[in-house]
């Protein structure tokens, strides 16, 4: 046995913690011997303090055996127990205590102080082994590399002392159990059953004459447990304690250890005992990054880590991008390391999972793949043909018994990075990759085309989940979108994000819109048009006009060259344009291109339609602005009317006609019906849009300006504060909104403390 197995069994036979025997055995090796605590506390990413008390806890265990360590000063402490455990593992006379040989057969393990991040596993594991016969490992994750015969290892080294009967370690996938339960019998208590009794019997035998005390009898990967478990079961005996490893799950009647993947801290910890501490501490933020890129996976943080101390020259920047590059085939994680226990690289590990699946469930797992890294919104009762909804339910079945997603709540599942990429490798691999790509683009088409314009609260709560898929599909498969829906998921994520204020978010699809229809479609193409304009508009409410405008003046001249004078499209470019000239406080040039765009939209729409009424609402605040206040509160009171009867009361069309009419009574004097309008448009605004969006914070700020100037002081600095926050939040400090809200809290602040 060497000594760092010796140091791990003694720390279980006196019943020392995980944290005490990682304490214990990094002070007790040898290689150790002069280097000081505050070095090995570093080592084990602990204060000098922590290491101190674990140590002192550690003493205060074995000083119960060896009563000289209780009247030693701490360094002599050290070599007293020291001295004793040599003396024992040299079979010599001066222990004060034996431990009878314990028969085991379990397969070699890492050494104990690089097995990290399972301290509560190991911990549960024991105690569900006392209270029940039977324990399952499953990993949750539900794949290869999770670590689930390393725990099983450790768990046998380190509890040897419990088990007096023996560890029996016995492999479901080798040569039939009995005859391995037969020889361990045979070979290590040196006992022999007839050997002309059947092997039924001669199991029977076995059962009936093992060595007293508590036995752990370990399956090791198992795939059929009614067939390489159940039928080898010893007599029911709290004594026999059964743990299986295995990627099935099985139903609630079998305990079950779920073993997901490493945490963040964890799996730093895994790489720093693999590789050289001082090369990950000057490219800490990447080591990071590849440990997040590998999924927290222990197999794949082994493999790279080995990999990388035997690249002494490589940085871990160059190595983390030709992982992102080459996946699952880099060299890095596609073999096995010859000195690692595990003979499997990353895929070779999942393709024993996939082997296992039928046809269907496969091909579930590969369009699964297309979704992004997230919570996949996935539901089999949309599914109108009752066969193909069963093949369905039947492929999620087989998918999460092998543990190939991960179910998240009802119709939500997740997929781990790395089975996602090696699923998309499967795909690639197949014929109908292309056509898989195309039906999943045009599901994504179905659910862009649910995003409006300007979306609610409870657009966005019902939209925010298939989010990240739809920006998925726009950014990595826009090759499979036909011409017909190019722009279409590019404009709706662009929608949702302007409409919740979050035009950093959105500035991005809107260029990429833009990149994109140009490159696939030309210069010479009406979706050409409808980028330039979204991006214009985008830059234009952010205060960016002299961005905006070239932009504005390339949209019209191109949808006037495509489309002729009279198209609604024109029309909402002259809008646009016009709309920027009045910001921007080019009055004479707004207000004659409004009127044309009022004109051509009647012209070709009618006088009922929502364009109108916003032509109409436009035109109307041009007035306001230049004075014209009973010329506006007729356009206001048709363009409000007019969106009431088109799109109902609760729209936020209507809440900004009613805050566009406020603003003129409040210019007027007619200060009751502005606040009552001011009210009506900041309710209507928060029950469509919640507490924290722009146009919330433009109606708190109109709501304040009107009170300050009445004279109301009591609201006002609560409202400015609520609107200066949102408009932060949202836009950013500099957007023009916020400095204006800012601006008039600063005038209220003058005046109110003066």
């Amino acid at each position: 046995m060497q000594w760092a197995d010796f140091l791990a069994n003694e720390a279980a036979f006196d019943g020392l913690s995980p944290d005490q025997t990682a304490a214990f055995v990094e002070r007790l090796k040898t290689e150790n011997s002069g280097k000081s605590e505050a070095k090995l506390a570093s080592e084990l990413n602990i204060g000098a303090a922590a290491f101190k008390k674990r140590m002192t806890e550690v003493y205060e265990k074995f000083a119960q055996n060896y009563p000289e360590l209780a009247n030693s000063e701490s360094r002599g402490k050290l070599e007293k127990l020291r001295a004793c455990l040599t003396a024992k593992y040299n079979g010599g006379q001066d222990a004060h205590h034996t431990i009878k040989k314990t028969y085991e057969n379990i397969p070699p393990a890492v050494p104990f102080e690089k097995f990290v991040g399972r301290e509560a596993e190991l911990e549960e594991l024991h105690q569900k082994l006392q209270t029940s016969q039977q324990v399952a490992i499953v990993a949750v994750a539900g794949m290869g590399g999770v670590g689930k015969t390393e725990l099983a290892t450790q768990y046998a080294k380190q509890h040897l002392q419990n088990y007096q009967g023996g560890v029996c370690w016995l492999s479901a996938q080798g040569i039939d159990v009995r005859i391995q339960i037969l020889r361990f019998f045979e070979l290590k208590f040196n006992r022999i059953a007839p050997d002309d009794w059947e092997l039924a019997d001669r199991l029977k035998y076995c059962w009936q004459n093992w060595q007293q005390g508590e036995v752990l009898l370990v399956f090791d990967n198992v795939t059929d447990y009614k067939k390489q478990v159940q039928p080898y079961l010893p007599p029911e005996s709290p004594r026999f304690k059964i743990l299986l490893t295995t990627r099935q799950g099985f139903d609630r009647t079998l305990p079950q250890l779920p073993l997901g993947v490493l945490k963040p801290l964890a799996a730093m910890k895994l790489l720093k005992s693999l590789v050289d501490r001082e090369r990950l501490k000057s490219e800490p933020w990447v080591a990071r990054r590849i440990c997040k890129f590998l999924g927290y996976l222990p197999l794949a943080l082994e493999l790279v880590g080995r990999y990388l101390d035997t690249m002494p020259d490589l940085s871990l920047e160059t190595l983390r991008k030709r992982l992102e590059k080459k996946r699952l085939e880099h060299e890095a994680v596609a073999k096995a390391n010859p000195l690692m226990h595990y003979e499997y690289g990353v895929a070779e590990a999942f393709a024993l999972s996939w082997e296992q699946l039928d046809e269907n469930a496969q091909k579930l797992g590969c369009w699964l793949s297309l979704y992004a890294l997230a919570d996949i919104p996935f539901s089999v009762e949309g599914i109108e043909d009752d066969e193909e909804q069963e093949l369905n339910e039947k492929a999620i079945a087989e998918l999460r018994k092998l543990h190939l997603i991960q179910w998240q709540s009802k119709a939500i599942y997740r997929l781990h990075p790395l089975i996602r990429q090696f699923f998309q490798m499967k795909l690639d691999e197949s014929s109908e990759a292309d056509k898989v790509k195309t039906n999943f683009t045009a599901q994504m088409v179905k659910v862009a085309k649910q995003i409006p314009p300007q979306p609610n609260r409870e657009d966005i709560f019902n939209l925010t989940p298939f989010i990240s898929h739809l920006a998925e599909a726009a950014t990595h498969l826009s090759q499979y979108l036909s011409d017909e829906d190019l722009i279409t998921p590019f404009i709706r994520l662009g929608w949702f994000y302007k409409g919740q204020g979050l035009y950093q978010q959105a500035e991005p699809w809107y260029k990429l819109c833009a990149e994109v229809a140009e490159n696939r479609l030309g210069l010479e193409h009406p979706d050409v048009v409808t980028s330039l304009n979204n991006l214009a508009f985008l830059y234009d409410s952010t205060g960016r006009y002299s961005e905006a405008e070239p932009m504005y003046h390339q949209a019209f001249a191109l949808s006037k060259r495509l489309l002729g004078d009279n198209h609604s499209n024109v029309a909402a470019s002259l809008n646009n344009l016009a709309a920027l000239y009045h910001s921007t406080e080019r009055y004479s040039e707004a207000e004659s291109l409004f009127q044309q765009a009022l004109e051509l939209s009647q012209r070709l729409l009618g006088e009922n339609h929502p364009h109108v009424a916003n032509s109409l609402n436009n035109l109307a605040v041009l007035y306001n602005s230049t004075g014209r206040y009973n010329e506006a509160e007729s356009l206001f009171q048709q363009a409000l009317e007019l969106r009431k009867r088109l799109l109902g009361d609760n729209h936020l069309d209507v809440a900004a006609s009613l805050n566009n009419l406020a603003a003129l009574y409040r210019s007027t004097g007619r200060y009751s019906e502005a606040e009552t309008m001011y009210q009506q448009a900041l309710a209507l605004r928060k029950s469509l849009l919640g507490d924290n969006h722009p146009d919330v914070a433009n109606s708190l700020n109109n709501l304040a300006a009107l009170y300050h100037f009445t004279g109301r002081y009591s609201e006002v600095e609560t409202m400015y504060q609520q609107a200066l926050a949102i408009c932060e939040r949202t836009l950013g400090v500099g957007h023009p909104d916020t400095i204006m809200v800012r601006g008039n809290y600063a005038s209220f602040l003058r005046e109110a403390y003066r």
